[in-house]
């Protein structure tokens, strides 16, 4: 009499599938660690962005201050970022991305007031604008906080600067344009009334800014 057909070990059944099938069944670790990298990363910046906003660019920031508010080791933080001016430009610059977004408002007359209207807003912030006030100032003294203000506002020149690039794109800024010149007018204006702070930023100077920087770049 025949012996009855029995299944296989578990072991064996487990062994038998191809390998690709086991691992699509094991979960992702790598996928897991790249979300907590994230988490922590954002974490970082978003404590570094408050500890400056209350405290000051020169109210005791550290890098020990960083991690304990962001509840990571210094040593997380040094993988990332080479230095504490380093952490702060990126923190500086994570944030200005929050409140200056890309908008699409269907015209590029229309786009550049919003991100000018959305620039001189977030300077309504006392604490934001009393950070860029103490880095413009320190930067004259540190050459460490002129590079983390040079870093901070490279990254929003390069912004307004894609912006008028899709101008010329559109027709709406002359292909031969120094769009150079175009950025330095419009941070000029926002650096010079944040520092001197003799007349507004609001919306109303951002509609008329937007309305000076197309008429300089417009098509003869």
């Amino acid at each position: 009499m025949p012996h009855a057909q029995t299944d296989p070990e578990p072991q064996e059944r487990e062994d038998a599938q191809p390998e690709g099938a086991r691992a699509a069944r094991k979960p992702s670790r790598q996928h897991t660690g790249r979300r907590r990298n994230a988490e922590a990363r954002k974490a970082i910046l978003d404590v570094t962005f408050d500890l400056l906003r209350t405290g000051g660019a020169d109210g005791g920031l550290t890098i020990d201050a960083i991690a304990e508010a962001a509840g990571v080791g210094r040593q997380t933080i040094y993988r990332w970022w080479p230095s504490k001016g380093a952490v702060v430009a990126e923190a500086m610059a994570y944030r200005a991305r929050g409140i200056v977004p890309v908008r699409d408002t269907g015209s590029f007359a229309g786009n550049l007031t919003a991100f000018l209207t959305d620039s001189f807003a977030g300077l309504e912030d006392a604490g934001l604008l009393r950070v860029l006030r103490q880095l413009a100032a320190a930067a004259q003294q540190d050459a460490h906080v002129a590079e983390v203000v040079a870093d901070f506002t490279a990254q929003r020149r390069a912004a307004l600067r894609t912006l008028l690039a899709a101008g010329q794109d559109s027709g709406d800024i002359r292909p031969e344009a120094d769009l150079g010149m175009l950025v330095d007018m419009a941070y000029g204006v926002l650096w010079y009334r944040a520092l001197i702070s003799h007349a507004p930023l609001d919306a109303a100077a951002a509609r008329s800014l937007a309305t000076h920087l197309i008429a300089a770049g417009r098509p003869a």
